[in-house]
């Protein structure tokens, strides 16, 4: 059976949150897709990006829209341009990504299934379209609550540096 209409959603109708220090759009969520999948508008500013994080039932992909982000795995580091296609295949990887660069990075995120919108929602501060808030350094019990909340949405968050532990 075809469906009877397609969706369509007008620009900045989704939140749009500060997660830290990036800011993050959620153009179409959990509650648009019925959980299927969820794209998310990512501005990561110079120094930016998430730590070390896994989600073993999502599959997560980044097309940098403009900017650079460096990527790393327990596997690999990988600079992601302008154009760039970064595939996080189910399964558990733990990656990473950072703006080393001096210009803003641009990334637009497709998940499947959704949840990382509504984590993002749960730990994420609202703030205006392009508005950014100063990257906080996280003590260890905020990396707990962090971890806690993650844990909520299937995923996993590890210490700053435990990329760097596994390169050494």
């Amino acid at each position: 059976m075809r469906p009877t209409s397609i969706r369509t959603l007008d620009p900045q109708t989704g939140p749009t949150l500060s997660v830290v220090g990036d800011t993050y759009t959620i153009l179409a969520g959990s509650e648009q897709t019925a959980g299927a999948y969820a794209i998310i508008d990512m501005l990561v500013p110079p120094g930016g990006g998430p730590g070390p994080h896994a989600h073993a039932d999502i599959q997560e992909s980044f097309y940098v829209i403009d900017g650079e982000v460096v990527v790393r795995s327990e596997t690999q580091t990988y600079t992601a341009r302008k154009g760039a296609l970064i595939e996080i295949p189910k399964g558990g990887a733990v990656h990473s990504f950072h703006n080393e660069s001096q210009q803003l990075a641009h990334l637009l995120c497709l998940v499947v299934p959704a949840g990382l919108d509504q984590f993002f929602r749960e730990v994420g501060q609202p703030v205006q379209p392009g508005q950014f808030l100063p990257a906080q350094h996280t003590s260890p019990e905020q990396l707990r609550q962090l971890q806690a909340a993650a844990a909520r949405y299937g995923q996993e968050v590890f210490p700053p540096d435990y990329l760097d532990k596994k390169e050494a």
